[in-house]
């Protein structure tokens, strides 16, 4: 993580101020647990909220540090000055418990508050792409397809594509973030051995979990690894809507760009320079959180009941990748909503090609006129070549060759040529996307 693409929102999640209280949390709450089961005092249960419930301070942490530096271990050094404040009742502190009963729902907890956030990133990004496609629902664009004119849609569609795979993701990340959202109470090896799952159940849902169907040591890490490739595939999603726009921004294309600001400049040496920098950015971003997807699945696998080669990866993967996700989809909105869309420039483009993104609609009129499709095809390719080679008017050649005007009359090949044919379908697309009405 680095300022320069870190939100302070998400950033805090995984300060240490939130995790030792999440760890806190934790064990309070089992001894409240532990407490209504009669296995610790209740006086000690209360002693531990009372006494050791303050606020985790940069002198608390830097208390659980110097601790650390000794013991070489986080979690006794959490408990140690844990029982610092407590006194005697500490004794009664993580009864049953193990490490990773505390690391791995504290995890948990961290990952449902990261999810949070992003799914509320996710809503601005689909609040922006909505609004800008109703605004371009009919604006006619070129449609390509490996980078070559194909046929005429519109910006709306475009956008309302776009609009649909963020929609899938916000609903790909409700299920991850309740996948992931599980808590381990389970002891040692998580046979409950030294610990009653009725503790599990009551710290699980005093943090707003789900008790772990089968824990071994740890929470199974499958549901990390989904929880991650999820993040991935959205950030392929931010990826291929900024690919998008800054193909638009070419120069030879300038049919959208990125806001450019009073006082923005592109370059340090060609003052003329409108360059795509946001969206490229956004390019990057995504490969760095999608670089957390391999090392989330390697992670599912453990030796036996429990290692710790998953603990240092997470550490680095958990708060690198939702931070810098979270940046990109809120960078990504405000691209979308504050983008410069220039329809003449469209219209300018579709007609580049003098007319020739209609020849699968003169082929199908041949067809449809009688004529076989691989002569229909080699009729309008060899009008479509000269296009192609001379420059040539496409409707003007066709209207010249014997072989099409004997099947289709010059008035209907003109008919042909009508860009609303092409848009005559947008209404049940965006039915589809947005939903009627």
């Amino acid at each position: 993580m680095i300022p320069r693409y870190s939100r302070p929102e998400m950033v805090a999640i995984w300060a240490p101020e939130n995790k030792f209280r999440i760890w806190f949390e934790i064990e309070a709450h089992a001894c409240d647990a532990q407490a209504t089961l009669g296995v610790i005092p209740a006086a000690a249960a209360r002693a531990v909220w009372e006494k050791g419930d303050a606020p985790y301070t940069a002198e608390r942490v830097a208390r659980i540090d110097e601790i650390e530096a000794e013991t070489k271990h986080d979690v006794i050094a959490f408990t140690t000055e844990l029982a610092e404040r407590v006194g005697e009742a500490a004794r009664f502190v993580h009864q049953g418990m193990t490490s990773s009963d505390v690391l791995d729902t504290a995890f948990a907890v961290q990952l449902t508050q990261a999810a949070d956030i992003l799914l509320a990133d996710l809503d601005r990004v689909l609040a922006a792409l909505k609004t800008r496609a109703m605004e371009h629902k009919m604006t006619p664009t070129m449609g390509r397809s490996h980078g070559i004119h194909a046929e005429p849609t519109t910006f709306g569609v475009k956008l309302a594509g776009h609009y649909a795979e963020f929609a899938r993701n916000r609903a790909r990340l409700e299920a991850a973030r309740a996948e992931v959202a599980v808590c381990a109470i389970s002891g040692a090896v998580g046979t409950f051995a030294n610990i009653d799952p009725a503790v599990e159940e009551y710290v699980a849902e005093k943090m707003g979990l789900t008790p772990e169907t089968v824990s071994t040591q740890i929470i199974p890490r499958d549901r990390h690894a989904m929880f991650f490739s999820v993040l991935g595939v959205i950030a392929s999603s931010v990826e291929r809507l900024a690919t998008e726009i800054r193909h638009l921004q070419r120069t030879e294309v300038r049919e959208a760009e990125e806001y450019f600001s009073p006082g923005q400049k592109g370059s340090s040496a060609m003052p003329h320079k409108r360059n795509p920098v946001l969206t490229e950015n956004l390019t990057g971003l995504a490969r760095v959180v999608r670089s957390a997807v391999v090392p989330a699945l390697e992670n599912v696998t453990t030796w036996h009941e429990r290692d710790i080669s998953h603990s240092s990866v997470e550490r680095m993967i958990g708060p690198d990748a939702t931070v810098t996700l979270d940046f990109a989809l809120n960078r990504l909105a405000g691209v979308v909503e504050k983008l410069l869309v220039y329809p003449d420039a469209m219209q300018a483009n579709i007609d580049r090609l003098g007319g020739l993104v209609f020849s699968q609609r003169v082929l199908l009129g041949l067809t449809q006129a009688g004529m076989s499709r691989e002569d229909a095809y080699r009729a309008v390719q060899r009008n479509a070549m000269k296009v192609w080679t001379e420059g040539a008017d496409f409707l003007t050649s066709l209207k010249a060759d014997g072989d099409v005007t004997a099947r289709i009359p010059d008035a209907d090949l003109t008919a042909l040529f009508d860009m609303s044919y092409h848009t005559n379908q947008v209404d049940a697309i965006f039915d589809r996307v947005f939903g009627k009405g």
